[in-house]
């Protein structure tokens, strides 16, 4: 058995190294709080870094989107005012009758020239013809119904006349071709 001399001696250790670890964790314990603050800012502002990156490339994404909207559909509306142009020279050349064109030739060959370059600058900026025939199924997302009638000799749904040809702009209509359409119900 120790001495109480002894015992007294172990106890003053163990307390001055319960001390001493008492004084390490004091120590540490501010820098892991001060260390554990500043992952938690670096987590946040990480965070807030990457929501920013996201917004940054989908506004990217959107200004590309918006850029080939306008390229492909700017022009749109001009587009549209230029239709009636279109349809009143198509007009003018089926009108005209062969005594007609024989005698005024020159005009005939100019109108038709006219014609085909409006035709050639359509192409160019993305618009095309809609050119229903008659006994082609109707169709709602090209076609516009002007009125129904049953004709004899056709089905339901059928175009039976073509008052107007439609335009598309890429992939988008401008106008819808215009026709009448068969009503009857065999």
């Amino acid at each position: 058995m120790a001495e109480p001399k002894e015992q007294g001696f172990l106890d003053d250790i163990e307390e001055a190294a319960a001390e001493e670890q008492a004084a390490m964790e004091a120590e540490i314990s501010p820098q892991e709080d001060e260390i554990a603050t500043l992952r938690a800012e670096r987590d946040k502002l990480q965070d807030k870094f990457m929501r920013a990156l996201a917004d940054a490339e989908n506004a990217r994404k959107r200004s590309d989107k918006d850029r080939r909207e306008a390229e492909n559909y700017g022009g749109s509306r001009l587009a549209r005012d230029m239709l009636p142009v279109h349809d009143n020279l198509k007009r003018a050349l089926d009108t005209l009758t062969e005594e007609q064109r024989a005698g005024a030739a020159a005009l005939f060959e100019g109108i038709e020239l006219t014609l085909r370059e409006l035709r050639n600058v359509f192409a160019k900026h993305g618009i095309t013809v809609i050119d229903p025939q008659i006994g082609d199924r109707f169709d709602p997302q090209i076609h516009e119904a002007m009125f129904e009638a049953p004709l004899p000799g056709t089905r339901a749904g059928e175009i039976i006349q073509v008052s107007a040809q439609g335009f598309m702009l890429h992939d988008r209509i401008l106008r819808p071709a215009q026709v009448g359409v068969s009503s009857n119900r065999e």
